[in-house]
């Protein structure tokens, strides 16, 4: 007869590690650009850099296919509740990456008089991963994803950051 030990016979948490594997590893982005940053986004996906080594390349056209969304440009106000409509159209688990200054900061076209220029995507959806420049190289994109699958797993240099901190 065996010894009961009180620990469960599933362990979600070696489940969840898995599944946190299989996501980082088959992101599915959206086919969502709004000015510049686009072309970076496109050719990042393109054969010279080529996102599908690392688990990305799946550009999707529907959000309800994907659980990426880079936003990849300037947001302007008028495009605000369009962008949130799709966010919230995703399916969780979802994530964001701010791709460029423009969607980080607002960029070169937001001043403190500007009327029509949203500073920043995370005034409108919460961010996971921004990706500096104007605009960004596709490397630095797929250092933004790559990032992204780590925060995504928990693994390698975001974990040794927060370790660091606590």
């Amino acid at each position: 007869m065996e010894k009961k030990t009180g620990e469960p016979l599933i362990h979600l948490g070696v489940l969840e590690e898995a599944l946190n594997l299989a996501r980082a590893n088959s992101l599915w982005p959206m086919t969502f650009g709004l000015a510049c940053c686009a072309i970076e986004m496109m050719a990042a996906g393109a054969a010279r850099f080529d996102l599908d080594r690392f688990g990305a390349g799946v550009f999707r056209p529907s959000p309800r296919q994907c659980d990426l969304m880079i936003v990849a440009g300037t947001i302007s106000k008028k495009m605000g509740p369009a962008v949130v409509r799709l966010y919230e159209q995703m399916p969780a688990p979802k994530w964001v990456i701010a791709m460029g200054n423009c969607a980080i900061s607002g960029g070169p076209f937001f001043y403190p008089e500007m009327y029509a220029i949203v500073p920043g995507a995370d005034l409108l959806i919460p961010v996971d991963v921004y990706v500096p420049g104007c605009p960004p190289r596709p490397e630095g994109l797929i250092e933004g994803i790559l990032l992204l699958e780590e925060k995504i797993t928990g693994r390698g240099r975001l974990r040794k950051f927060r370790n660091a901190a606590e």
